[in-house]
């Protein structure tokens, strides 16, 4: 057994012994802001289609395939973390299949920011060749690669697990919360997640801090907007600390594993708690809040939408007047 799935152990026996209460309360501190801010992605990815200028321009077709993968990952994270605070273990089948998606759209974030920063760069350092060069179609092409970039790793990491001796078990339930860590059967998975993390992090941040230098000369220049040069800047800033955010939530399992070496069980599962809404909830809840409300396009038709039954029922009281 690897060094994650023992701390998982760790863990798990934490959660067991934790009373009833203290477990009903940390479950709704966690689901409430869950909940909340899934509202807000589903309301603001039905604003990205409503429109068709949001529809049709390449900026705001990568932002809504950021937002989709922030908020399906968001998604089946809280039900992970819903099902291990229930105490429902699953089949090693069942939780390999909700593992595998979480990791899929876990990668999509940052592979859209690098191509988010792109369009940026190219919209301020080469303004006459953008709209031949960032297309609907160039973009869906954008989009489908990072995908399909996804989708390998996927497939690499389930012919690792299936290396994994599994028939030699007595039974496919597992004794373990479905969680990645637990999914870590195969000390050569382990090893590979960690390579293709610190991969693909550094060339998306060496992507977006080479793009943000060019758009700083850019700004300097006289043939250049400077409004546009600046707006541009700061987008790209944004991609930048927005990446940071993501990774902080690589750093999650690490800590745990660390932590559970030294301190108690239920310690341990109420940092768990704390750290899931901190540096795992909050990061993949800020581009609906970041690019919806600072975007002058998207703005007031995200406003009209979550204020619409506010303004209905003001409407209705004063038909009632």
């Amino acid at each position: 057994m690897s060094n994650a799935t023992q701390s998982q152990t760790n863990i798990t026996a934490g959660v067991q012994h934790q009373g009833s209460v203290e477990r009903a309360v940390f479950t709704s501190l966690t689901t409430l802001p869950c909940c909340i801010f899934l509202y807000i992605n589903g309301v603001m990815l039905f604003t990205m289609r409503s429109k068709a200028v949001l529809r049709e321009t390449p900026r705001y077709i990568l932002l809504y395939n950021l937002l989709f993968g922030d908020t399906v990952q968001l998604a089946l994270a809280q039900l992970l973390y819903l099902l291990a605070a229930c105490k429902i273990t699953l089949t090693f089948p069942v939780c390999g299949i909700l593992t595998m998606l979480c990791n899929l759209t876990s990668e999509i974030s940052p592979l859209t920011l690098v191509v988010m920063s792109l369009e940026r760069y190219v919209a301020v350092c080469y303004p006459l060749r953008h709209a031949a060069i960032i297309t609907i179609r160039s973009t869906d092409v954008a989009i489908a690669l990072v995908w399909t970039f996804s989708f390998l790793n996927i497939l690499i990491q389930v012919i690792l697990l299936l290396n994994f001796p599994f028939e030699e078990l007595d039974s496919l339930q597992m004794n373990d919360f479905c969680s990645a860590l637990a999914m870590r059967l195969n000390p050569m998975s382990d090893y590979y997640d960690r390579a293709y993390t610190c991969v693909v992090f550094l060339s998306a941040a060496g992507v977006i801090i080479c793009s943000y230098i060019g758009v700083m000369f850019a700004a300097r220049s006289a043939s250049t907007g400077q409004a546009l040069a600046r707006k541009a800047r700061n987008t790209v800033l944004l991609h930048l600390i927005q990446l940071g955010l993501i990774l902080s939530s690589t750093m999650y399992s690490p800590l745990i594993i660390a932590m559970a070496r030294t301190l108690g069980r239920l310690v341990i599962v109420r940092i768990i708690n704390v750290l899931y809404v901190c540096i795992y909830i909050l990061p993949r809840c800020l581009s609906a809040l970041i690019y919806g409300l600072r975007d002058q396009n998207i703005r007031p038709i995200l406003m009209y939408h979550l204020c619409c039954r506010l303004k209905l029922s003001v409407v209705l009281v004063k038909a009632d007047v």
